[in-house]
C-alpha cells in the first residue's frame, strides 16, 4: 500500500509489517494501523509511528529502555488478550514524545508507555503507570 505522509512524503508500506492498535490510541481510536519508521541509521534513537489510516498523523517515539526506565508492568487479561500471545522478550515498550513549549525541550509520556507485542505486531498504550528510574555508570 502507498500513503503520503505530510512529514516523510510518498511512503510504500508491506502492510504484513504493519503494527495493529486493535482499540486505537487513546483519542485517536480511529487510527489502529501504524508503521514504525526510523532514520537510516545504525542504532536509531527517536522512531516514528506513522498512521496508515490517518497519514498526517504521526508519533515520534522512543524505546524506554534507552532512557534507563524500567517498567513492572501487569497487563489484565483483556489487555492481554488483545496484544496476543509472546514472552517476555518480545514485548517492547515505547514511549511517545511531546515538546514542552515553555521549557522549551522534548519530553517522554512516561505514564502512558506504548505496549508492543513484536511477535504479534499488536500493540495497546496503558495508561496510568509509573516507571522506575536506574542509574548507571558506565
Amino acid at each position: 500500500m502507498q500513503i503520503v505522509s505530510p512529514q516523510f512524503g510518498p511512503l510504500d508500506i508491506d502492510e504484513s509489517t504493519a503494527i495493529t492498535f486493535p482499540d486505537g490510541m487513546p483519542g485517536f481510536e480511529t487510527c489502529t494501523r501504524f508503521k514504525l519508521l526510523h532514520e537510516d541509521v545504525p542504532s536509531p534513537k527517536v522512531l516514528w509511528l506513522q498512521s496508515l489510516d490517518d497519514p498526517s498523523l504521526v508519533f515520534s517515539v522512543v524505546d524506554a529502555n534507552l532512557l534507563g526506565l524500567n517498567y513492572q508492568l501487569a497487563l489484565s487479561d483483556e489487555e492481554a488478550a488483545t496484544i496476543g500471545p509472546g514472552n517476555s522478550d518480545d514485548i517492547v515498550l515505547l514511549l511517545t514524545l511531546a515538546k514542552d513549549k515553555l521549557a522549551g525541550r522534548i519530553k517522554p509520556n512516561t505514564f502512558s508507555p506504548i505496549v508492543l507485542n513484536t511477535a504479534t505486531q499488536r500493540a495497546i498504550q496503558k495508561g496510568g503507570v509509573r516507571a522506575e528510574i536506574i542509574f548507571t555508570n558506565t
